[in-house]
């Protein structure tokens, strides 16, 4: 049975690549500047944040997942206090994959992914198998699998007062320990404002507290943005941050990210290796998701592959070697440890195509509505929203 499909409102400006502004403007940056209005030592104000956080000693973070930068205005209508904040906000860029486990990742440590490695949703390791990010617990090390010190890390040993807010079934995964490690961890079963709140009031001196809230990027998943269930799951974001801006204890600051936006795939924008030959031929593994594709050919098979992928999809992706992604800049320098985690080819959904990996991955990703990861501006471009 065809999917229902809502549409998204997005214009045709969403769909143009954005490149991510890695030490200028991008998701890699937020943490090293609000470290440097901390007074860390050695940390760079990318974003220019001392002038709007002077006098600021604490601040809170909050990442909403999948509030994208052009998601805001299908929101704003009915969030009066996020259509104050983004009045007065800017826009950055997310890393490449725009995906959630790279976006943490990439927060946290203030580096492009190809420093920190965690390059997709999935991946595939050395030994074949592929790592699930989302659902990786002890195998591989995260201290080896992702070895960059965390900007929570630096920040604790300049003695900052660090907290993470999050789900209590969170604590102690390989992508919290990747992304947050050095700060300690508070399981939040609910109430996400009250604790974020709660931690910046109890600082006695400087204070990094971060809070995750997933709901609109799950509900997005399942129902498509601009949903029902999705305005309801919208609400609940300008609920959190009402509480969160009007709670703010004297000399804080609240910042507001996202690890990307959201687009909804129509039917006739799946490509099913399931379903088409010539997407398997020479094909011998399969990582990625369906907006940035992982794939492995088979030995000598690699001109094939590429050719039959992009005679299929045509102007629906770009199909790039790994070295051709790589050296375009997409993920930042990729040191020679991380390189085989990005496929021998990147298949690059444009428009409101995915690639799905039928007989390869579980049949619940193809039954989705919204979708990221991709170089468009409905995926790449987040917010950065201040208040004080």
């Amino acid at each position: 049975m065809p999917l229902v499909v809502p549409d998204d409102r997005l214009l045709a400006t969403a769909f143009e690549p954005v490149r991510p502004a890695y030490g200028s403007g991008s998701l890699a940056d937020v943490l090293p500047s609000v470290s440097a209005v901390l007074g860390v030592p050695g940390a760079h104000d990318a974003l220019g944040l001392g002038a709007e956080l002077d006098g600021i000693e604490r601040v809170a973070v909050l990442l909403v997942d999948g509030l994208g930068a052009h998601q805001i205005p299908i929101i704003t209508p009915y969030a009066p206090v996020l259509a104050d904040l983004a009045g007065r906000g800017r826009t950055l860029t997310a890393g490449f994959p725009s995906t959630t486990p790279v976006s943490l990742v990439t927060l946290g440590t203030g580096v492009p992914p190809g420093a920190h490695g965690v390059l997709g949703f999935t991946v595939r390791r050395p030994d074949g198998r592929v790592l699930n990010h989302i659902q990786w617990k002890h195998d591989p090390d995260p201290a080896q699998w992702q070895p960059v010190p965390t900007r929570f890390q630096l920040a604790a040993a300049a003695g900052v007062e660090v907290t993470v807010v999050n789900k209590p079934e969170f604590e102690g995964s390989g992508l919290t320990v990747s992304a947050y490690r050095g700060a300690t961890y508070a399981p939040a079963a609910g109430a996400l404002a009250d604790h974020m709140l709660a931690a910046l009031s109890a600082a006695t001196g400087p204070a990094l507290v971060y809070g995750y809230h997933a709901d609109l990027d799950h509900v997005g998943h399942g129902d498509g943005v601009d949903s029902p269930r999705w305005r309801a799951a919208a609400r609940d974001v300008e609920a959190l941050l009402d509480h969160l801006v009007h709670g703010l204890p004297p000399r804080s600051a609240l910042l507001v990210v996202a690890d990307h936006g959201q687009l909804n795939v129509p039917n006739d924008a799946r490509y099913d290796m399931a379903d088409i030959p010539e997407l398997r031929d020479g094909v011998v593994g399969v990582a990625g998701e369906p907006r940035v594709r992982y794939l492995y050919a088979a030995p000598g098979g690699l001109d094939d592959v590429r050719a039959a992928w992009q005679g299929v999809l045509g102007d629906a992706a770009w199909v790039l070697t790994r070295d051709e992604a790589i050296d375009a800049g997409w993920f930042g320098p990729v040191p020679a440890d991380h390189r085989d985690r990005i496929g021998d080819l990147a298949v690059i959904a444009q428009g409101r195509a995915i690639t799905l990996a039928g007989g390869w991955e579980p049949p619940s990703i193809g039954r989705l509505i919204a979708y990221h990861a991709s170089v468009t501006a409905a995926e790449m471009e987040i917010p950065l929203l201040i208040a004080r």
